[in-house]
This record gives C-alpha cells, sequence and structure tokens, in this order.
C-alpha cells in the first residue's frame, strides 16, 4: 500500500528535524518546500491539509494554471520558482511568486528589478549557481558568483537572498554544497537553497536553509 501525501509529508520533517540535530542546528531552520511541478492543483489539497505552505514549481505558465485558487483559498502559501526564468516571463513570475530561485544572468535581473518597480512587489530572490560547471545547466559559474551578486544591488537595486544550485547528478553533492555555502559567506547572504529527495540530508550538514523535495513527497511522476 501507498504512503499518502500527509506521512510522506511527515516522514520528511522528522527526517529534516533528525538532520538538523545531527548537524548541530536549531530545530526548524530548515524550511521545505514541496517540489510540486507536474502535479495537479487536486494533489496540493492533501498537503495544505497536513500544513504545507511552501511549494515550488519549475514552470511559470504551469504555475499560472494551478495555483491562483488554490492561493485565494489559502492566503499563506508561499509560492517558489525553482525553474529556469525566462526573462518574456518575468512579468507574471513577480505577480505570481513569492520567491524566485533562478536568477542567474543580467537579463534576468534587469527584468526582474523593472517588473519588480513596475508592480510594487518584491518577491525574494536568490542566485542559481551551476557549481558543476554544466554545460546544459543554467546558472552562474562559481567564480563569476560574487561579482554577480555585487552587481544585483549596485547595478539593479536588487537584494538577493540566497544561493542556489543543484549539483551534477553523477557526483557526490557534498562538495557542491559546501561550495555553495562558502560563496553564500563571502557573498553575504544568509539563505542556502540545496537538497532535493536524494540528498537533502547531507545540504542539511552544509547549511541548507531551504530543502526541495518533490517525488518524496508526491511519488512519482508520469
Amino acid at each position: 500500500m501507498h504512503a499518502t501525501v500527509e506521512q510522506n509529508l511527515a516522514a520528511i520533517s522528522a527526517r529534516i528535524a533528525a538532520a538538523e540535530t545531527e548537524a548541530g542546528r536549531a530545530p526548524g531552520s530548515v524550511r521545505l518546500i514541496a517540489v510540486s511541478k507536474t502535479f495537479p492543483a487536486a494533489d496540493m489539497l492533501p498537503a495544505l491539509a497536513a500544513g504545507q505552505r511552501l511549494f515550488g514549481e519549475n514552470r511559470v505558465q504551469e504555475a499560472e494554471s494551478k495555483w491562483p485558487p488554490l492561493v485565494a483559498a489559502t492566503p499563506d502559501i508561499e509560492l517558489h520558482l525553482i525553474g529556469p526564468l525566462q526573462s518574456n516571463k518575468a512579468r507574471e513570475a513577480v505577480a505570481l511568486f513569492d520567491v524566485i530561485h533562478t536568477v542567474d544572468r543580467e537579463k534576468i535581473a534587469a527584468a526582474l528589478a523593472a517588473e519588480m518597480r513596475r508592480q510594487d512587489r518584491r518577491p525574494r530572490l536568490f542566485v542559481q549557481v551551476n557549481t558543476g560547471l554544466e554545460p546544459q545547466k543554467a546558472g552562474i559559474p562559481p567564480r563569476e558568483a560574487l561579482s554577480f551578486v555585487a552587481r544585483c544591488g549596485s547595478e539593479h537595486g536588487l537584494a538577493i537572498a540566497g544561493l542556489m544550485c543543484i549539483p551534477p547528478a553523477d557526483e557526490a553533492p557534498g562538495p557542491h554544497f559546501a561550495l555553495l555555502a562558502k560563496l553564500a559567506r563571502e557573498a553575504g547572504v544568509e539563505s542556502l537553497s540545496m537538497g532535493m529527495s536524494a540528498d537533502f540530508e547531507t545540504a542539511i550538514a552544509f547549511g541548507a536553509t531551504h530543502v526541495r523535495v518533490g517525488s518524496a513527497i508526491f511519488g512519482g511522476r508520469g
């Protein structure tokens, strides 16, 4: 018999709490983002009933079709964009999301800054770092991360809350998490979005403040 979404959430929350303790971190210092991409709105209802409020989506268009009625019914939902953002979707992203994890180039920074001024809305922003220098993956190269974070502030007036990474699937994640944590300290940002279903406990050991878990909560995708 398959575990329910509520049971999965409880199990993940317990594992996060244990990892916090193991790492000597304060209870509740890690926030769980339930990655809801590709799952329909109906699948969100058990998670909401269980008290989950942070959700992650990969695509602006999918989120637009799914979340507005749910947010209207549950106003304290916090929506996170964790997938690549195209500059022509900046208007919709600023309107819909509370946190954007994938600021990764000047064009996106400029587009977001313009939309945030226009809409007078200030989602929290993370810079995505391509720690593995993978050509198929979005993100700023590690050696450029500090200067890009600085330029986001000086040239675009953007406050950067933290850094995000997705380690290469075929490498041990620990060194990538350690690199992101080091860059965050050097950049003077506090939040670290790192760790997914397979490696979030490792990420917590290296200082993750946000972990992004999907399949371990909602099951496999069709």
